[in-house]
């Protein structure tokens, strides 16, 4: 098992991440955008989605009423303050209480100071990530502004965006590690140290992934799916494949984990397949290894469609349609990852809707973005008399020109020997 961090350690490198994305990353986003004052407001245990993002790793929540601001004061760079009796970790306390008793005068105060020609607010119709700012909060603060401040206020939906899905130079290092973790987690998972057929069920193998997570000091941010497709036995359901009931794995089973780890902020979301060796055999019998291929293909195509500044759904709809033209019949349903598993950026598509999604599937593709490559591939398996499906799901990295995978990806079905 690659080396796991200690909690100190784990803050250590989580306050670095978030100096180099403070001093580096925000001016460029929020000129990008054309934002220069960005204001984030939440109450204790009802945290701003992007706040959380924001807090130093020895706040584990906002405390209070928690304000923060930024502001592009230009050649001078971005002023980073909190209007809070104390400094919120990189934030300066910008709150005297002597002078302002009340801390929605003394916010105002500080936007008066600096005269802002947009004020963003967290309030998006296409993002929960970029929809913090509570509906009390937005009718207090707004209560205390000027008209003419109130006119000034825009949504800051595209830089919430923006800035829950990119990825610095030093946060994709620590990613790499983080999905090699997470491979080594499902894979052993996915062996005769955990599956014995004929005894062990897919719920044994699902809390076995749950307790080793907890065990590794570990987090994961849904519960892990085990599910089986075996030789004439019912039709493919996608919805089966995440919530069918608890079955015993046979000798001859195609395996499917979908399965995912939370660590140091950032999260995995992955799937792969392995086959349970039946008495005599000594590998996965060909006609699945290239059924995989099939998927692995998918990948490829879908991958090879991202462009920088194309939307998600144009980048579904060409990736479709370059697998109908090679009779690969797939679905796809990628979506970002980061912060979040789900996470805020470009929808590719899901998997109850081929025909692409308004909104969240219009956002274009930026550098810099992680993605997981989420899709399968359907394929007639005469020597099943059924039709299967190969459900591929790995994490990977955009750089604006290219695509890789944080740590790989699967090539083959992996074997569970007995």
């Amino acid at each position: 098992m690659p080396l796991i961090l200690s909690e100190r350690q784990r803050a250590e490198v989580i306050d670095r991440n978030l100096l180099e994305r403070f001093d580096s990353l925000l001016p460029q986003l929020m000129r990008r955008e054309g934002i220069d004052m960005w204001i984030l407001i939440s109450r204790e245990y009802n945290e701003d989605p992007v706040m959380r993002t924001m807090l130093p790793a020895e706040w584990l929540s906002a405390r209070r009423r928690t304000v923060m601001v930024f502001f592009d004061n230009g050649k001078k760079g971005i002023e980073k303050l909190a209007i809070a009796r104390y400094d919120v970790g990189l934030l300066k306390a910008s709150w005297d209480l002597n002078v302002y008793p009340d801390q929605w005068e003394a916010l105002v105060e500080v936007i008066k100071e600096r005269n802002p020609k947009k004020i963003g607010l967290d309030i998006s119709p296409n993002y929960a990530h970029a929809d913090g700012l509570s509906h009390y909060e937005y009718t207090q603060f707004e209560k205390y502004l000027t008209e003419d401040y109130k006119k000034r206020i825009v949504s800051a939906e595209k830089l919430a965006v923006a800035w829950l899905e990119t990825r610095t130079d030093n946060e994709m290092v620590g990613y790499e590690h983080i999905a090699r973790i997470s491979h080594q987690i499902l894979r052993e998972g996915l062996s005769n140290k955990v599956i014995q057929a004929g005894v062990t069920t897919t719920n044994d193998v699902v809390w076995w992934y749950r307790q080793r997570i907890t065990e590794l000091g570990l987090e994961t941010w849904f519960h892990p799916t085990v599910s089986i497709q075996r030789a004439k036995e019912g039709k493919f359901d996608h919805l089966a494949a995440f919530t069918k009931s608890d079955m015993v794995i046979l000798p001859g089973d195609l395996l499917h984990v979908d399965f995912g780890i939370s660590y140091l902020r950032l999260n995995t979301d992955m799937q792969e397949h392995a086959y349970v060796l039946r008495a005599g055999e000594t590998e996965v019998p060909d006609f699945l290894q290239k059924a995989f291929k099939k998927a692995n293909r998918v990948q490829d195509i879908l991958t090879e469609n991202f462009k920088t500044n194309l939307s998600g759904n144009e980048i579904l709809a060409n990736s479709l349609a370059q697998c109908q033209q090679e009779k690969i019949n797939a679905s796809i349903y990628t979506h970002p990852i980061g912060f979040h598993g789900h996470a805020a950026g470009p929808t590719i598509g899901m998997w109850d809707n081929q025909k692409g999604i308004k909104g969240a599937g219009d956002y274009p593709m930026f550098p810099n973005t992680a993605y997981s490559i989420e899709l399968n591939a359907a394929v007639d398996v005469p020597e099943w008399d059924k039709t299967i499906r190969i459900m591929l799901e790995q994490d990977g990295f955009f750089d604006g020109k290219k695509f890789r995978y944080i740590d790989g990806r699967q090539n083959e079905i992996w074997v569970v020997q007995q």
